[in-house]
């Protein structure tokens, strides 16, 4: 990691695990050893009230996995900026390539999403990240700038983290090699460069995302450009504390 920037991970433990094992969870989290790392998990909706009661804030912070782009009002089944925020809730995921793909979120109504969730003081991990056939046909950046230059204006490294992760690699037991890893993240940084500006191109934390585990996150965490990772599986796992301790120096 370079420039200065703190390291952070994110646990999105996506939708899984009952409240039992939710609570077993926690408590694992709670011994862990966090250094200088920030730590941010994401749980099930219905389990957001239980884990933030019982999790220790000097080890992590909660964060939903997704938000509207509206208020509140009519819109049964969603969840509001505004709710997270009542709640006591800091952090949200955008962007994540399932809700992309399963329910079509496309890079419009994610640019609103931001905007909404930052207008109400919330603060984003929001993810971009090419599939397998984009990474083989020398695309992958393409991809990625699509994706980023309508938000471009809105990254403010103190309250937005960019999560990288390459569809292909996630939960299917492929990883970005070290080198291609930071060959993207380098070149998302140069993106960010010329759309927003120098300075909050350095200052920014990029992420490594997919199927990063507790033998592969050390040689990517000492990357220049990497600047911690969203964790998908691992984090319901014991492992997730050795990816903390990697990020943690």
């Amino acid at each position: 990691m370079g420039g200065g920037r703190k390291m952070i991970v994110g646990g999105n433990w996506k939708c899984n695990l009952d409240q039992a094992k939710a609570a077993a969870l926690v408590e694992q989290l709670n011994g862990m050893e966090v250094g200088n790392c920030e730590v941010v998990v994401a749980p099930v909706f219905l389990h957001i009230p239980m884990v933030m009661n019982t999790l220790k804030k000097d080890k992590a912070l909660v964060s939903a996995q997704n938000c509207s782009f509206t208020g509140m009002g009519a819109y049964t089944g969603d969840i509001s900026a505004e709710h997270l925020v009542d709640m006591g809730i800091q952090w949200v995921i955008l962007g994540h390539s399932e809700r992309r793909q399963y329910f079509k979120e496309d890079d419009e109504m994610l640019a609103k999403k931001l905007e909404y969730a930052l207008s109400k003081g919330l603060k984003v991990i929001y993810c971009i990240g090419e599939q397998k056939e984009q990474r083989e046909n020398g695309t992958t950046m393409d991809v990625c700038k699509k994706q980023l230059e309508g938000v471009a204006k809105m990254l403010n490294p103190e309250t937005v983290v960019i999560a990288y992760e390459p569809v292909w690699a996630i939960g299917t037991g492929l990883v970005a090699t070290p080198e291609q890893a930071q060959d993207t993240q380098k070149s998302i940084r140069e993106y960010i460069a010329s759309a927003a500006s120098p300075d909050v191109a350095a200052k920014i934390r990029i992420q490594y995302g997919g199927s990063v585990n507790g033998k592969n996150c050390a040689e990517l965490a000492a990357l220049e450009d990497i600047d911690g990772f969203l964790v998908g599986g691992a984090s319901l796992k014991p492992e997730f504390t050795d990816i903390v301790k990697a990020c943690s120096a």
